[in-house]
């Protein structure tokens, strides 16, 4: 079974137990500190993706890391995790967590990347066109800076995205230009 169909499974798993014990919010919150230390720290990603590091001390390690900053449950899912030898899959369980915990919730996640910040003006422009795209009231929008589009933006909902950024007009005006030579007339 890929990583990623595993993740998606686990993660479903979690989200019904959180909500059957009542402390959603709180596993919410260690798997948004579990995605973000992962996120912020390399070595742990291939610690864990690491097969020749055994099981348990895998399981020693994410103890150490978050031992009484997560909740019992979410400390119980590492340990059956490290049991049946899927903590490569630990990675995407955070994001899929994450993914279908908001789809719960009716909250939709947008980014848009853009070359500057966002004026306040035009950041409430963006969550009105995703919000009249997707229909739902509920948006979150994360931005980030990239200063390579030059200008314009990139707007990512879901698994659709729209990029109108200058960056990728000049690579589509190339691409023509290369279909097309100028050839001058003699």
């Amino acid at each position: 079974m890929s990583e990623q169909r595993a993740a998606s499974r686990y993660a479903k798993s979690m989200l019904d137990l959180a909500q059957e014990r009542g402390n959603l919010p709180q596993v919410k919150e260690d798997m948004d500190l579990f995605a973000k230390t992962l996120e912020q720290n390399r070595d742990l990603r291939l610690l864990l993706r690491n097969p020749i590091v055994k099981h348990d001390k895998k399981l020693a390690i994410l103890r150490a890391i978050f031992g009484g900053k997560v909740s019992e449950v979410t400390e119980k899912f590492f340990t059956i995790i490290t049991q049946h030898n899927r903590e490569s899959a630990l990675e995407w369980v955070a994001t899929e967590f994450q993914s279908q915990y908001e789809r719960l919730r009716g909250i939709q996640v947008a980014q848009v990347t853009t070359a500057q910040p966002l004026t306040p003006a035009l950041r409430e422009e963006v969550t009105q066109l995703v919000r009249r795209q997707t229909g739902l009231q509920s948006i979150t929008l994360t931005e980030k800076i990239d200063e390579s589009l030059i200008g314009g933006f990139v707007l990512r909902v879901g698994d659709q995205q729209i990029d109108d950024s200058v960056r990728n007009r000049l690579r589509k005006l190339r691409g023509e230009f290369t279909k097309n030579p100028y050839q001058p007339q003699l």
